[in-house]
């Protein structure tokens, strides 16, 4: 591993970060094909929390949040700071102090494969990070890892400048390159389902709507009026 600081990035379009945040994890996973999701694991620290910013990535030891430190200096306005780390940890490595540093950078957020703590004053702020474990275990800072590299974080490869959507169904990656294309799907799935909303708000069964009815019956679905004919 190089121990490097990348400083200039090619980033996602401003305007197609802001069109895929709207549409949120669920949609936007779906219209990429269902890739991009991280894993499950990793849960807002507060509930109702979103944000969508290219991610700066930063790659860390375990227990050691030197590298975070050194990434905010790289942070601009509307980024999403995501950490991965170079083994399984759980240890408290964010809290309220950095937090602190990446919202008087303009950071939208945080996702970090390790442990977060300071809960309620991070609550409080309106910070929102998503992490593997929330623990008040401390850290220290003395190996170096790298910024702005490709990293792994939750199961996903994540490159500098990556679109990356958070809310409370979880987190997904989405190439800077596919932004366009997958923006695009995203909005047509949300209109598509809007339409199936009303109608579903309405009373319309999903088996009807859907045309489920034949291959339920082709699959051996049967349908009896009285428990003793089961």
């Amino acid at each position: 591993m190089k121990t490097v600081v990348v400083r200039n990035i090619k980033r996602a379009d401003a305007a197609l970060v802001k069109r895929l945040g709207v549409l949120g994890t669920a949609t936007v996973h779906e219209a990429y094909g269902r890739f991009g999701l991280m894993k499950p694991y990793l849960r807002p620290i507060w509930a109702g929390g979103e944000a969508a910013g290219p991610a700066v990535t930063v790659l860390a030891q375990p227990g050691d949040n030197w590298m975070i430190h050194v990434a905010v200096e790289q942070c601009k306005p509307g980024y999403m700071l995501v950490v991965g780390c170079t083994a399984d940890n759980t240890d408290g490595m964010f809290g309220e102090l950095l937090a602190t540093s990446l919202k008087a950078r303009g950071v939208v957020g945080l996702i970090i494969d390790a442990g977060c703590r300071d809960i309620k004053p991070l609550h409080e702020m309106r910070f929102p990070v998503w992490s593997k474990a929330v623990s008040a275990k401390g850290t220290v800072k003395a190996t170096l890892g790298a910024v702005n590299v490709p990293v792994v974080c939750a199961g996903i490869n994540v490159t500098p400048g990556d679109v990356v959507v958070a809310d409370d169904d979880g987190v997904v990656v989405i190439p800077a390159k596919d932004a366009a294309d997958v923006a695009a799907k995203a909005e047509k799935r949300f209109a598509d389902e809007d339409g199936k909303r009303k109608k579903l708000a309405e009373g319309a069964l999903g088996l009807d709507m859907y045309n489920m009815r034949e291959p339920l019956a082709k699959a051996g679905l049967v349908y009896v009026d009285n428990p003793e004919d089961v």
